[in-house]
């Protein structure tokens, strides 16, 4: 196919875990009429309606994993032989595989050597450069080596170098607009993360059939005995944890758990133990109210608190160090549960869930995280870490409730829960305004408002050859 109406979307990393970059893709097919390649790495299925759009091409790049056998005193070296077979292997795609496009769209980070392959492929191809700016990479590799490192020093000198050549840029919050252009030299329109239209709650029937599927995941592979694990042994087989089939009617169970919701890549800028420590506070501090209610007469209803099953979604580095964590709780009231969901499953988890939980911090201070807004779409509140700029997506005591430490987030637990599933007004009036925030916008109708325009414009300069 010719140069006219072609993009190529950029990411170094599995495409399956980058959102953002396919509801980008989607967009560039469906709302500006582009037929779109993909060059990513594989590793977790896309969603199905960016596999099965026919205007996109996904081109899988194979990772270098042999990087990982190396000894750790060569990790200098690792660090630039891996930089250097990313940059060679981005290369061949970008120059041959791909047909020439109008525009590339990349994601950063990474930084490198993802901006400078791009930068010279849109150089001798002819075709605009747009970075889409999800955090800063030099941060993100200072949580490993230090702010003061010379690998992390040379790499920030890199990100901004080349991130001043972009044609056009995109970020996801006004204060990361605002670093880029006071201390980077670098104009980016702002593109906030917006939840897709499959994102939103759950129907019963919906529930019912995804509790069905992931009844083996709640059983517990590892042998941990608990709370959920004694109420699956006597479930009939029309039930689940959460609902009930009788005939052509499903109903929530009036004594099912409270279902909290997680998303997480298990990285150091996520504190899983802060969620630990609340869930054990959680735990001890209904146990003894239960045993105050008992003596003191209160009736059930008035100090009534659900057990509470929290479901961790996600891969990563930590993942199985917060696992065998987890595994010496020893909890009565509280269970976990760690799965990975398919692309159409975690949509329904969020929209059949009662809270949600973010620990994400950022690297940076300036990014958001895209999982709260997913939640959002699905009308689920959230509690999330406060740092510098969450306020532009959670309002405090609105749409969710911010924390600052495990014991702020226990009492946050034990308000919004008390009373479940009837008589819980706190988390019902912080429902509310979770689906209002997701009903008030959506990705296909900000990317038209933001995104569409600048593209437009970068595609149409070049093509003037201004």
């Amino acid at each position: 196919m010719g140069k006219r109406g072609r993009a190529c979307v950029v990411v170094l990393g599995d495409l399956g875990r980058s959102p953002r970059m396919q509801y980008h893709a989607l967009s560039l097919a469906r709302q500006a009429s582009f037929q779109v390649d993909v060059v990513a790495y594989g590793g977790s299925i896309p969603h199905e309606a960016v596999l099965n759009h026919p205007s996109i091409h996904i081109h899988t790049m194979a990772q270098p994993r042999f990087i990982q056998l190396l000894p750790k005193i060569l990790y200098p070296v690792t660090l630039f032989l891996k930089a250097f077979i990313q940059f060679t292997m981005l290369l061949w795609f970008l120059f041959v595989k791909v047909p020439a496009p109008d525009l590339f769209l990349v994601q950063n980070p990474p930084s490198v050597p993802t901006l400078v392959a791009v930068k010279w492929a849109s150089s001798l191809r002819r075709a605009a450069f747009v970075v889409d700016w999800h955090n800063f990479g030099y941060t993100l590799l200072a949580l490993s080596l230090g702010r003061s490192n010379v690998f992390v020093s040379l790499y920030r000198w890199i990100e901004m170098h080349y991130g001043k050549m972009a044609t056009g840029s995109l970020c996801v919050t006004k204060a990361m607009q605002h670093e880029l252009e006071q201390n980077w030299g670098v104009r980016a329109k702002v593109l906030y993360d917006q939840p897709p239209e499959f994102f939103r709650p759950a129907l019963l029937e919906e529930r019912h059939e995804l509790f069905c599927r992931v009844k083996k995941d709640l059983c517990h592979p590892s042998g941990v005995y608990d709370i959920i694990s004694r109420e699956l042994e006597n479930q009939e087989l029309n039930e689940t944890l959460f609902t009930t089939k009788t005939n052509a009617d499903i109903l929530l169970k009036q004594n099912r758990p409270a279902l909290v919701v997680s998303s997480t890549s298990w990285t150091p800028d996520e504190n899983f133990s802060i969620l630990l420590e609340a869930a054990v506070m959680y735990d001890r501090r209904v146990a003894a109210r239960s045993k105050g209610s008992d003596t003191a007469g209160i009736s059930e209803e008035q100090d009534l608190y659900p057990n509470l099953l929290f479901i961790i979604t996600g891969k990563g580095p930590e993942k199985e160090m917060y696992e065998e964590k987890i595994k010496r709780l020893n909890l009565k009231h509280v269970a976990f549960r760690t799965m990975w969901l398919a692309a159409e499953d975690y949509p329904l988890l969020l929209g059949s869930a009662d809270l949600g939980v973010c620990l994400h911090t950022s690297s940076s201070g300036l990014d958001l995280p895209m999982k709260v807004v997913d939640m959002f779409g699905c009308g689920l509140p959230v509690c999330s870490v406060s740092y510098s700029c969450i306020q532009e997506l959670v309002k405090d005591g609105q749409n969710g409730l911010l924390f600052s430490s495990s014991s702020e987030l226990a009492d946050q637990l034990l308000v919004l829960f008390k009373g479940f599933p009837g008589n819980c007004d706190a988390l019902l009036s912080l429902k509310a305004g979770a689906m209002e925030t997701g009903s008030s916008g959506r990705w296909a109708n900000e990317w038209e408002d933001c995104a569409k325009p600048l593209i437009t414009q970068v595609v149409e300069r070049l093509s003037l050859g201004v």
